[in-house]
Formats: C-alpha cells, structure tokens, sequence
C-alpha cells in the first residue's frame, strides 16, 4: 500500500511538472519504475496506460484554460501516433540504448539554446502568429513518438523545445497544443505494448495510482500555465532540458564521467538555471513596470485629448 501511495504521489508531482512546462511526465514516471525492478518495456507501457488517462484530463483543462492550438495539435498528433506505434512494438522486442545519448546531446543543445534565448531575449515575438508548417510538425510528431514510446518519455522534451524554438506560438499555446496531442500519443503505444506484450510485466495496481495522482494535478497545472509569465516559463524549460539531458549522458555508455565530477556539473547546472530564472524574473518585473508606466501616460493623453476636445466644442464652458 506505501508503494502504491508513493507511485501516486509521483505520478501527481510528473503532472504538475508535465502540466505547466510540457515534459517530463514520463521520464520521472519510468525512472521510479526502473529503479525498482521493472523492465523497460513493462515501464514504458505502465506509464503511457496510465497516460490515457492523464493525457485526457490535461487535454480538456488545457482547453478550458484557451491553452489550445488546434491546428497544431491535428498536424503533429497522427505523424506523432505513427511513431509511437512503431516505437513501442520495436521496444517490445530490442534495446534501444545506443540512441539514447544522440537523442540526449541533441536535446541538451535545443535546451541550452531555449534557456539562453527566453532568459536575454524574452519571448521570441519576430515570428509569433506565423503558422507553423505540417512539413516541420510532422516529422517532428514522428521523431517526438519514437522516442516516446522507446524511451518511456520523449513526446514533451522533443516537441516543446523544437516548437518553442520556432518563435511562432506563445509559450502556454505551446505546452497546451503539445499535452493535449499527447493522448493520442499514449493511445498508440499503449496499443502498440499491448500488441506485441500483452500485459506481461504490467501492474495495473501501479497504472491506477500513477493515473489517479496525474488526474489530480492536471487541472492545478493547465491553470498555472495560463498565469505562470512566459518569459519565466521559457526559462524553466531550458534549465529543465539541459538538466534532463546531461543526466542522461552520464547514465549512457558514452561517457565514463567520476561521480564527484558528475555531483559537480549537476550543482553548476542548477546555479546557472537559479542564476538565468532570477534574470529572468527580474527582467519581467522591469518590462511589466514599464508596461504600467506606458499604459498611464496613454490614459492621460487620452484624457487630455478628450478635454481638449470638449473645449474646442464649448469654449465658454472652458473659460469657466
């Protein structure tokens, strides 16, 4: 029963996360499952039944809340369920360890590059409102799927940065459109798993706890994103990414890095993510004041006008 409890308090915390930055569900939900004994395709399909569920629940909060491209959502989602399909029937049947660090670099350069741009640029506003084309967001939903389904998570780290990059949706759109095309996602490999395993290795015990606390906090986080700032937002998923990948090359045959190296990078990479959120935060407080500042002195133009014109309209009334 404690363990039921816990995996539903993580599966609470991963939707919160996931909810309000547009990844990370699935990576924390595989790795509790890993570390205690499952194998990964057991995980895997653990985490995407439970993510049915989840998925949903995200999906309507985040179209309540007005977080929703649906015109997104239609172009990366079936590309997106093809790779997930593929991946989780090819995952039932090898490793596919050797991608995993090629994926990691790739994604730890796309969040450095996101970290850097969202803490000194804020909001990338010079292609804002421009439609994003279905030759980059079905490739994009393919890639984002495989890497879903064969590495127990993947669908948000792929596609938010890869979409935030692009300058062309706000932030909030951007998480909204990429949890909400998630169900489909799920759909698929789940379907995927339960061709090529059945539910060999699957404790449906532990699918309703995740599924229970994700459901829970699915709400909570399509609010949060609606009133989180972008800029801040944008900060939070570079600094997100780079730590989510540089762990993952450490964790790879690639690198043979000490572990007191390892505890290093780690502390350096939170100081500097601390160090760009405080940047950040100060930024948008000065850009906000500003705003403010704007916003009065219009009124009282305006204003100004208004009484010039009734003057110019009753001069006697003006020279009283």
């Amino acid at each position: 029963m404690r363990t039921i409890v816990l995996i539903g308090l993580v599966g609470f915390a991963a939707q919160l996360v996931d909810g309000s930055l547009g990844m990370a569900y699935g990576v924390t939900t595989t790795t509790l499952l890993l570390a205690i004994g499952t194998n990964p395709a057991a995980a895997s399909a653990t985490v995407h039944l439970a993510e049915i569920g989840t998925t949903l629940v995200s999906g309507v909060s985040h179209w309540k809340f007005g977080n929703v491209d649906w015109k997104v959502v239609r172009r990366i989602a079936i590309p997106g369920a093809i790779g997930a399909f593929l991946g989780a029937t090819i995952l039932s049947k090898l490793s596919t360890e050797a991608a995993a660090p090629i994926m990691a670099i790739i994604l730890l350069l796309l969040g450095v590059y996101i970290l850097v741009r969202f803490t000194f640029s804020g909001i990338p506003r010079h292609n804002l409102g421009k439609p994003l084309r279905k030759r980059f967001l079905g490739p994009l939903g393919f890639v984002a799927g495989f890497v879903d389904a064969t590495g127990g998570g993947g669908w948000g780290p792929v596609g938010t940065p890869a979409i935030l990059a692009s300058g062309r949706l706000e932030p909030r759109k951007v998480i909204g459109s990429i949890d909400t095309s998630e169900f489909i996602i799920a759909l698929a490999a789940s379907l995927g798993f339960l061709l090529s395993l059945g539910s060999q290795g699957i404790n449906f015990a532990w699918v309703g706890a995740i599924l229970v606390g994700g459901v829970l906090a699915a709400p909570i986080a399509a609010w949060l994103v609606r009133h989180i700032p972008p800029r801040l937002l944008g900060a939070s998923v570079g600094g997100l990414i780079v730590l989510t990948n540089t762990r993952s090359l450490f964790r790879s045959d690639l690198l043979d890095v000490p572990q007191p190296v390892q505890t290093g990078v780690y502390a350096l990479i939170v100081v500097a993510w601390a160090a760009a959120f405080a940047y950040s935060l100060r930024q948008y407080l000065r850009d906000r004041d500003h705003e403010s500042s704007d916003a009065i002195s219009a009124l009282r133009e305006s204003r100004e006008i208004e009484v010039a014109a009734a003057a110019d309209a009753d001069p006697d009334r003006s020279r009283v």
